[in-house]
């Protein structure tokens, strides 16, 4: 990528209506637009770490057996009145809309209901469980209140996946499998320390349901950490009986706010019976499908990461989701610094370093700050000085200084 071909810019201007330090970041950085309370356009930077989160994620879900699908965003109300969940009053955060011909339809918040029907086309034995099958999905709520940037969408990036068991403890054995997953993505995305597995409610489906829960003075959930222990209790299942289960004292935790990136579920047989969803197990005995539901938010998470991992000067991505590896700067135009400068971007770009090279003829204040301001992970300048030396510059965004480095120890540096 060459700065110069980039349509977007940076800005030092913060966005006015803008009260989320992710939303302020993202927009000054050039990596999202606004297009309403809720609702962003990712931009061609933007649009590079969201894919780099959601590979991810892939790779982990792929890991355990996810096989990905893509499903429609329009949803049939029949799908929806055979689970009772049509209504308003059942379900309060929908977009609906209709046909030419009246016929209304629903538009995907969620997809229990249009998967369980199509997966009674494909399951004909006991021998075709267990199965996971998920999505990468744009989804839409109608959020009373969209103010926390990326982490509170009307219109958002998510991974959805649904689990179909014969036994419960089939259906346990992939819960574990998921909830170890989850923990892999938290790592990889350089949250994991701050990340805990959360205690909450698990509704009419089973005791608990279990939320990845981000550590921020920015989230919207009360917690009760135990950090001992490495997990967390919602304050909506705070109580002694739970404290008591789980083996912790009142006074060993502490009160924090987080920020929900993920959550798991098991479903039971609340969508599989309606849709009379069900197999005959070994001894040509009648079962009903267990499910599950496993989500991530991705453009949440995205949000969640800029949120945390940031400073005074801009973003400090982690270097697998960053939009490059290297942000190369190069100062002033003269012809030996221009050979010097694109020779380096060639070599980098035919070593699969990923790399935004900043050609523009501007200031060297302003492509630092803007190098600071989008987060890339390396700094590598190319002067009038670092000709005459034959030596780049070699600055990492989280360090305080920088050295001159050969081409050599440079490549190996970038290469690692």
């Amino acid at each position: 990528m060459r700065f110069s071909q980039l349509f977007t810019k940076t800005s030092k201007n913060v966005p006015a209506d803008e009260t989320a330090k992710n939303a302020k970041l993202l927009i000054q950085a050039g990596f999202v637009h606004k297009e309403m309370a809720g609702v962003y356009t990712f931009l061609p930077l933007g649009l590079k770490v969201l894919n780099n989160i959601a590979n991810i994620v892939r790779e982990e879900i792929d890991a355990i057996g996810g096989q990905e699908v893509l499903m429609p965003a329009l949803q049939l109300k029949a799908h929806y009145e055979t689970t009772g969940r049509w209504s308003d009053e059942v379900v309060d955060d929908w977009f609906k809309t209709k046909l030419v011909n009246g016929t209304e339809l629903g538009l995907g918040f969620s997809h229990e209901e249009d998967l369980t029907p199509l997966i009674k086309n494909f399951i004909t034995s006991y021998k075709d469980l267990p199965i996971a099958v998920y999505q990468v999905q744009t989804k839409f709520r109608n959020e009373l209140r969209s103010k926390s940037g990326l982490m509170r969408g009307r219109e958002f990036l998510m991974k959805d996946m649904y689990s179909f068991a014969l036994t419960q403890a089939q259906h346990d054995e992939f819960y574990l499998k998921s909830q170890a997953a989850y923990t892999n993505v938290f790592k990889r995305l350089g949250i994991g320390e701050s990340t805990f597995m959360t205690f909450a409610s698990g509704g009419s489906f089973s005791k608990y349901s279990h939320e990845y829960q981000t550590l921020s003075a920015a989230g919207e959930d009360t917690l009760y950490l135990s950090r001992a222990k490495g997990i967390a209790i919602n304050k909506e299942v705070y109580t002694d009986e739970v404290l008591a289960e789980l083996g912790i004292e009142r006074a060993s935790l502490e009160e924090v706010k987080g920020i929900e990136v993920g959550n798991i579920f098991s479903l039971s047989t609340k969508f599989s019976e309606p849709f009379k969803l069900t197999t005959n197990d070994e001894m040509g005995e009648p079962m009903t499908i267990i499910m599950g539901c496993y989500g991530i938010g991705i453009s949440r998470l995205m949000g969640t990461i800029a949120e945390l991992l940031s400073d005074d000067k801009g973003l400090i991505w982690p270097e697998n989701i960053a939009p490059a590896k290297v942000y190369l700067a190069r100062l002033g135009d003269s012809p030996e610094v221009v050979k010097q400068a694109d020779e380096l971007y060639n070599r980098l770009t035919t070593a699969n370093i990923s790399v935004l090279y900043d050609d523009r003829n501007a200031r060297p204040g302003q492509k630092f700050a803007d190098a600071d301001l989008m987060g890339i992970p390396q700094r590598v300048v190319v002067s009038d000085k670092t000709v005459q030396t034959q030596t780049y510059e070699l600055k990492a965004r989280t360090s305080q200084e920088a050295t001159n480095v050969s081409l050599e120890d440079l490549l190996k540096t970038l290469g690692d």
